[in-house]
């Protein structure tokens, strides 16, 4: 009988653990993961870079241009949340509601860009290229930083690092569209890629 209370014990104890545990963003309600570091089954590869899974990230290895890791599916009101790593001298960024899957670029689509040495600082690190100038000075060089991008409606908000750099700005030249991993210059690499749809 005392095994029986002490192992019925055991396994409150374990439920209460278990309970308050915390949840990542992709065990929350409506989260997805997009990219696990494990494959690319919700990407396609655009351009010349040999993007590879390396650690547990996304990594272009072999720089020729300009490349993308561009979503299989459209999205229009979400929350996305990844994690990006740039030297203090790579070209990166997210597009998102890209029109063209095959052309990814400004023309087509809205990018939050991840530049630190930007050679015009207007629209460098988390600001919203051509819409929104980041309100505070970021960098993100020689490590792992979080990037999160919020698009309802005409509404657009972006934090990095926990710090928001555009808040609420609003532009309805894009629709639902892809979104799209950028692998400019330098070294780039992303990791635990997830969305919610809004």
């Amino acid at each position: 009988m005392k095994f029986v209370t002490a192992f019925c014990g055991l396994l409150a104890v374990v439920a209460i653990a278990v309970a308050g545990a915390p949840l990542s963003h992709a065990q929350s309600a409506g989260w997805t993961t997009l990219f696990d570091g494990k494959n690319f089954d919700n990407w396609t590869k655009l351009g010349p870079g040999d993007i590879q899974l390396i650690d547990g990230a996304a990594q272009a290895t072999t720089v020729k241009g300009t490349s993308h890791l561009v979503s299989k599916e459209k999205y229009g009101d979400f929350e996305l949340r990844a994690e990006v790593w740039i030297d203090p001298t790579s070209n990166s960024g997210i597009f998102i509601r890209g029109q063209d899957a095959a052309k990814v670029g400004n023309a087509t689509a809205y990018e939050v860009n991840v530049f630190d040495a930007r050679p015009d600082p207007k629209y460098a690190t988390a600001s919203l290229v051509d819409v929104a100038p980041a309100s505070t000075v970021v960098k993100g060089g020689g490590k792992w930083n979080v990037l999160e991008i919020t698009a309802k409606g005409p509404l657009f908000s972006v934090t990095f690092n926990g710090v928001k750099t555009v808040d609420n700005t609003r532009s309805d030249k894009f629709g639902p569209g892809i979104i799209s991993l950028q692998f400019g210059e330098g070294v780039v690499k992303f990791r635990k890629v997830e969305i919610r749809r809004l």
